[in-house]
């Protein structure tokens, strides 16, 4: 499933806009913020009013729930392509490591371990 948002609720992101852009340059996307400050609770009552159907809320389907209730983003964090640039030279280390020590591409945790037991 493509991903075309992505959008951050709850307390988080409006008490530590740091991490808000560390997620944003790690994922080299931007990331909204969500209107609400109840964004949990709204999505909530959004399931619950398309429940309800036409008749119940108004709102024939959870489409049309999400257009009514839900409002546009807050703010959005933009990428800062050099961070995000350094993050995935990171991450490729990141992942040669786990193919190495996690994954079996050599004996070398094996033999440490030995080496280790030998010197006891």
């Amino acid at each position: 499933m493509p991903i075309r948002r992505i959008v951050l609720g709850g307390g988080i992101p409006r008490k530590n806009p740091f991490l808000v852009q560390v997620y944003a340059d790690v994922l080299g996307r931007p990331i909204e913020l969500a209107a609400s400050d109840q964004a949990c609770a709204l999505g909530a009552a959004i399931l619950g009013a398309s429940a309800a159907g036409k008749e119940g809320s108004g709102y024939a389907n959870v489409h049309e729930a999400i257009r009514a209730l839900a409002g546009q983003a807050r703010q959005t964090i933009q990428p800062d392509p050099a961070q995000t640039k350094r993050y995935d030279v990171l991450y490729d280390a990141y992942v040669e490591l786990m193919d190495h020590f996690g994954r079996g591409g050599s004996d070398l945790m094996k033999r440490l371990l030995r080496l280790r037991r030998e010197d006891q």
